[in-house]
């Protein structure tokens, strides 16, 4: 081997070392705590749109209400 087949393979090893060693890794883990998802304002919400729908139209049909 040429002295420059030697540098040249060294300097591969030697540049490898920090490619191999940076390695990424993922971790994936359950969460301590259990995940809260609170559905009640959109519920809430669609009870309301319901009622004032309802509430319009009886208004609607029977204008001497109020």
């Amino acid at each position: 081997m040429s002295y420059r087949n030697i540098c040249a393979v060294l300097a591969t090893v030697s540049l490898s070392f920090p490619i191999i060693a940076c390695e990424p890794r993922v971790k994936v883990e359950a969460p301590e705590k259990p995940i809260v998802i609170n559905l009640n304002v959109k519920i809430e919400h669609e009870v309301r749109v319901r009622v004032e729908k309802d509430i319009d139209q009886a208004l609607k049909n029977n204008p001497a209400l109020f």
